[in-house]
């Protein structure tokens, strides 16, 4: 009874047309032209990588892509077991009329090639946002991108800051400042009028969201004052001497944050990940987390301000409770999705018991996709759908003996409905 009961809910939820609250889409080429953009994402090079295919074989510089596909598949053998193959098998098998159980040395150049065929269809992007059923895309955009080109309703501009809170020591992140709003970032408070600038130019292009993701070191707190001491600017800040950078970074992230608040936009933080711990790793395989992370370094944050949403994105699975119990606790505090290396079933399933059981219902961002091409919306919103139905029919409607249609409303406000309410998606 109860498969039977995950089916239909399952079946249901997939009628829903989605939004995808967070992704690293190029909206200028957002589907992929070939196998190789998709067994390229970074959970295939760095499992290949793990599982023993050299670095340079991955990275070998002006690599045809299908020997690059060959060389991977060369590693599925040993990868046939996690859940990221099982989505390159379930996508394949939706848009390129893949049957088998798994891509071999037998079969993959087959597939290669229809793939590339199907790929080159001139409404190749428009066949995968309707077959993932995904109706708009949210992106993670440089703070200097011109946001032109595309349409911002299908994609929907988010202000990334990563650069401008922990880079800005950088010349060339102060000169890509400079550049993008006219101000040239000399003092503290030209740097506030550049970064209002960017808030202008985004809001004005449509843009739903500002984000950052965070070390586990990182405590942000007001310095002192209304402003940043200019001595600490211009004589500690940009020569990124260590007592005034910090200062220095959390004044931007601060000023951040009251630009959120003045322009009415959520804050996603994305919290607990340690750059480059294996520097050896390919290409967006070198990033951990570990468990000093607490959430606790960002009360003064969420209490200063009431104003402004945060979606928090938690790295580590073991931090979930923490999430949980601040989203239970603080208005202003929002659970967003399952990030990175607590995206699989295993973690997604106790993650979502635990929220759906504690944190109120329209406080809940249930999924995003966090991909870099639109193939990869179908596999990863499935993953996460059965999921779902599983807690919905174990915990509501067998737990709790709610109608299934009082289960089908919950799912469908975290997939969908609070993704509109909180983003203020018209």
């Amino acid at each position: 009874m109860s498969e039977l009961l995950e089916q239909r809910l399952c079946t249901e939820l997939t009628k829903l047309v989605l939004i995808d609250p967070h992704t690293h889409i190029n909206p200028h080429s957002p589907a992929s032209k070939t196998l190789a953009d998709i067994m390229g994402y970074h959970y295939y090079t760095e499992l290949a990588h793990s599982s023993g295919i050299s670095k340079s074989q991955i990275e070998e510089p002006g690599l045809d892509p299908k020997t690059k596909v060959g060389r991977l598949v060369e590693s599925l053998k040993n990868l046939d077991n996690t859940v990221q193959v099982s989505w390159l098998i379930e996508l394949c098998r939706k848009f390129f009329g893949f049957s088998d159980d798994r891509i071999t040395a037998s079969n993959w150049e087959k597939l290669y090639d229809n793939a590339v065929a199907k790929m080159a269809e001139p409404d190749w992007e428009d066949q995968c946002l309707k077959q993932s059923g995904i109706e708009r895309v949210f992106l993670t955009n440089e703070f200097d991108d011109p946001l032109t080109g595309f349409d911002t309703k299908r994609y929907i501009p988010c202000l990334r800051t990563d650069d401008l809170v922990f880079h800005f020591t950088n010349p060339k992140v102060r000169e890509r400042l400079a550049k993008a709003t006219g101000i040239e970032p000399t003092s503290p408070a030209k740097v506030r009028q550049a970064i209002g600038k960017l808030f202008e130019h985004f809001v004005r292009h449509g843009a739903k969201a500002c984000a950052i993701s965070l070390p586990p070191s990182f405590s942000p707190f007001r310095p002192t004052g209304s402003d940043l001491d200019e001595h600490q600017f211009n004589a500690g800040f940009l020569e990124a001497e260590s007592e005034s950078k910090t200062v220095g970074q959390n004044w931007i992230f601060w000023t951040i944050a009251e630009f959120c608040a003045e322009f009415k936009l959520p804050f996603d933080l994305m919290i607990g990940v340690n750059r480059r711990v294996y520097p050896a790793g390919v290409f967006q395989g070198q990033d951990l987390f570990d468990q000093r992370v607490s959430l606790i370094q960002y009360k003064d944050l969420f209490n200063a301000f009431p104003q402004v949403i945060f979606p928090v994105s938690v790295l580590a699975q073991v931090s979930n409770q923490e999430l949980v119990s601040y989203s239970w606790i603080f208005p202003n505090v929002v659970t967003n999705a399952h990030w990175w290396y607590s995206n699989i079933p295993a973690y997604i399933e106790l993650d979502t018991k635990a929220r759906l059981q504690a944190v109120p219902r329209n406080k809940q961002i249930g999924y995003y996709s966090d991909m870099y091409k639109l193939e990869f919306a179908w596999p990863k919103f499935s993953m996460y759908r059965r999921c779902l139905a599983r807690v919905l029919a174990q915990d509501f409607v067998i737990g709790r003996r709610w109608s299934e249609d009082e289960a089908l409303s919950l799912g469908r406000q975290v997939l969908r409905g609070n993704v509109e309410s909180i983003f203020q998606v018209d």
